[in-house]
């Protein structure tokens, strides 16, 4: 063993016949008796201090830790003192997502994690600690999905400094530890008068925004980002290849969702929308920062601009236009009414003409086609639906003749 137990009360000398004696310390009877001492991986000694009676206790100690040191297991002895909040305040500084990603999450942690849990060692942590604190957070209202958001950031947090040895589990992947339930909701899609009632009411600056929304799939922050230069209005596509986004309220280019650019097929009638839109508003140069408010400038010339011809602010135009655009068409100013509700209407035009979930997904631009299938497979024609079509299609040319139902039933 390389570590060994010191016996603080007693030392070892040489006897009268030569032989070693134990010999009381000046510490005799004086605070912790054994004291186990150790080389960690640092190569620094460590050591732990045990009372009297307890010398068993301290080398089955030393035995744990050092089996831990030559399994990659080991925890350094302070390091669960930090709190959660300083832990969380150096992961933030490593994180490499995107910044509105990044500032999202450093929000969640900043107003419903560290109140509650902030100043708690992590080393200190229990399940029911994380229990407490997801009960305080739904006796304060916050609803279930925005809950399991929060709670799935403090897990990552947690699983982080597992693997940077700050403490040895994760306290959130206890079997008493349960993330909100959220309510499976279906995706409504809004039926194609509506979409047309609301273009109607947007100002005419804005009304072809529906356009590559509810004919492209485009997301919101896609159709502020789309340029001329993206569009071939011959070939028939989009090249999403940008979105505008708010950092700290203030816009930056930025690449799409997840970063995966894609081409989107450009229905002609689509494409005429633009072009008459293009028409009696003029497309011009937009620059703004590529990813970050100091990122290197990035020019595009876009389709959609304010008056004053600066990129699209999502937030005003959500609350001076689209919200009363929604209210003169008859529309509630619900969370399923954003703009987002036109991208569900496209997928819900494109499965019922027999799309395939593979290109809806990829013209969505999910991370994950299966994403698209648990989002959408209640509007996609029922088996019992294709059945009935494909057996009619064969026979439903005989379903009149003598032999139907009633001859049937006739000679029964």
């Amino acid at each position: 063993m390389a570590g060994h137990i010191q016996d603080r009360w007693y030392k070892a000398e040489t006897g009268p016949a030569g032989k070693p004696i134990k010999v009381k310390t000046d510490r005799f009877g004086v605070g912790m008796r054994y004291r186990a001492r150790y080389i960690g991986p640092d190569g620094s000694e460590k050591s732990k201090s045990f009372p009297d009676k307890q010398k068993r206790k301290a080398e089955t100690w030393l035995a744990n830790t050092e089996a831990d040191m030559s399994r990659g297991d080991y925890i350094l002895p302070d390091a669960g003192k930090v709190t959660f909040e300083q832990y969380t305040t150096k992961w933030m500084l490593t994180q490499m997502t995107d910044p509105a990603t990044r500032e999202s999450v450093e929000m969640r942690l900043r107003l419903h994690a560290l109140p509650h849990i902030g100043k708690r060692p992590m080393g200190s942590f229990n399940p029911t600690h994380l229990r407490l604190w997801m009960r305080a957070l739904e006796e304060a209202g916050l609803s279930a999905a925005y809950r399991r958001g929060i709670f799935a950031h403090v897990s990552t947090v947690f699983t982080a400094a597992v693997e940077d040895r700050i403490i040895r589990t994760n306290p959130c992947s206890a079997r008493s530890v349960k993330a909100p339930r959220v309510d499976p909701r279906k995706v409504k899609p809004w039926p194609t008068d509506r979409v047309k009632a609301v273009r109607a009411e947007l100002p005419k600056r804005y009304r072809a925004l529906v356009d590559p929304a509810a004919g492209c799939g485009l997301r919101q922050g896609e159709v502020f980002g789309m340029a001329v230069e993206d569009v071939d209005f011959l070939g028939g596509v989009i090249h999403v290849v940008r979105q505008v986004k708010l950092l700290r309220n203030r816009p930056v280019f930025a690449p799409p969702k997840g970063g995966k650019e894609r081409d989107v097929p450009l229905p002609q009638s689509i494409a005429y929308a633009l072009a008459a839109h293009l028409t009696s508003f003029p497309a011009a140069d937009v620059t703004l920062p590529w990813k970050t408010l100091d990122g290197p400038p990035v020019t595009a010339t876009l389709i959609f601009r304010s008056p004053e011809g600066l990129s699209l602010n999502r937030n005003r135009f959500n609350d001076r236009q689209w919200r009363p655009a929604l209210r003169a068409a008859g529309v509630a100013t619900g969370r399923d009414n954003g703009m987002h509700a036109l991208r569900h209407f496209y997928a819900s035009v494109l499965l019922d003409a027999g799309e395939s979930i593979k290109a809806l997904s990829e013209y969505l631009g999910h991370h994950d086609p299966g994403f698209t299938l648990r989002t959408y497979t209640h509007l996609m024609p029922s088996s019992e639906t294709r059945t009935r079509a494909a057996v009619d299609a064969v026979f439903g040319d005989e379903g009149a003749t003598a032999d139907g139902p009633e001859t049937a039933q006739g000679g029964s």
